[in-house]
């Protein structure tokens, strides 16, 4: 009985493991964490291995890359590490490249937040273009948060002080633990729902890491965004930005400060509004006494002009002229000189012809005037 048999070399052998493990897409770029139990520094790099309870991997960071590490790998510790793997056909084995290392807990937890941050911020969520502006003088604002926490009552005062009158909602949520995202996303969509308010306050009051965790869940971040009412954060205290507080159209460092972005402060307002009336009153005054000035610079030149300007004495002289010429034609001074007018129907006679013997006609003289009747006509 004969059997094929397909025998190849060592070296075939590792090349084929080789193109196996470096080809696979996976392999290129994996995370692995695991406890370091070796742990030897050298001029080319850092050389260490990683182990669990089952299992170890040789791992190597080149001395370029080691100190863009995040975490730098101590012997005993549990880490995070990032990396590709590499076969040594030479020595028939294999060892994980380590580009990233990261510790576990805090650190797993910070890639998570970085990895989603990276997505949202490739969706555009983050852009300034996509925020909505807060009302200038908002009438109802909603507020997210647990009614018997205090960041409730600080927003609360803090609204009343800065702008009486104001009404003030409440959406109560869950903050914090597990529950917290599912709750928070409810509360928003309550709002909404309800339609009244012109802007939300999400707040919560300080805490640690873990319990703000909630404000970088992506529900809630998706929540902020699809809301029709703008929103503002106001999470926790000086502290590294939430994805929430990236994605809100306004965010503050504590509840106290969100309110006061909520809302204009009314003393502001009214001290405004008297200097905007001084303001106007003091311009008024200026524009009265500008005009008053220019009024009286105008009367001097009026007062002025006759003596002044050579048209107006010339159009004075022609005007003198012209006066003397129809006083010498007035008819009232042919008659002061001895002439009569004769008239008859006050029709003046200037012809023998427009008269008839026995008509009656009346004399026009310089003083008083005669009715006359025409007895001879004489042709000249």
């Amino acid at each position: 009985m004969e059997v094929d048999l397909e025998v190849i070399s060592v070296a075939g052998l590792t090349d084929y493991i080789q193109s196996l493990l470096e080809d696979d897409r996976i392999l290129q770029r994996v995370w692995v964490t695991g406890e370091v139990s070796s742990l030897q520094e050298h001029p080319k790099g850092l050389f260490f291995t990683l182990s669990d309870s089952d299992a170890a991997i040789k791992c190597v960071v080149w001395g370029s890359q080691k100190l863009k590490l995040m975490e730098q790998p101590k012997r005993g510790e549990q880490i995070i590490v990032l990396g590709s793997l590499r076969v040594f056909g030479k020595r028939g084995e294999y060892q994980l490249t380590v580009v990233q290392c990261l510790a576990t807990g805090e650190g797993l937890q910070a890639l998570r937040y970085q990895q989603l941050r990276n997505r949202l911020q490739a969706e555009g969520l983050f852009d300034v273009s996509r925020k909505r502006a807060i009302p200038t003088h908002p009438e109802i604002v909603a507020v997210v948060t647990s009614s018997t926490a205090a960041a409730w009552g600080d927003i609360q005062r803090t609204l009343s002080q800065r702008y009486p009158g104001l009404t003030v909602l409440l959406s109560p949520a869950i903050v914090q633990g597990e529950e917290a995202p599912n709750s928070i996303v409810q509360a928003i969509e309550r709002v909404n729902k309800d339609g009244r308010a012109d802007v939300i306050i999400l707040a919560r009051g300080g805490g640690a890491v873990e319990d703000l965790s909630c404000f970088n869940d992506e529900r809630v971040v998706r929540a902020i965004v699809e809301s029709t009412i703008p929103i503002i954060t106001g999470i926790g205290h000086q502290r590294d930005e939430s994805l929430a507080d990236l994605v809100a159209d306004r965010y503050a460092h504590t509840p106290t400060a969100a309110a006061e972005i909520a809302v204009p402060s009314y003393t502001q307002l009214v001290l405004e509004h008297q200097q905007r009336v001084q303001h106007l009153i003091n311009s008024l005054k200026n524009r009265l006494s500008e005009e008053f000035e220019q009024l009286e610079y105008l009367k001097t030149r009026l007062k002025r002009f006759p003596e002044t300007s050579r048209q107006l004495i010339q159009a004075t002289a022609k005007c003198h002229l012209l006066q003397q010429k129809l006083i010498a034609l007035d008819p009232k001074a042919v008659l002061q000189r001895g002439y009569a007018v004769v008239r008859q129907d006050n029709q003046i006679i200037r012809s023998t012809e427009q008269v008839k013997p026995e008509q009656t006609l009346s004399i026009q003289l310089n003083q008083g005037s005669l009715k006359v009747k025409v007895v001879e006509i004489t042709e000249k």
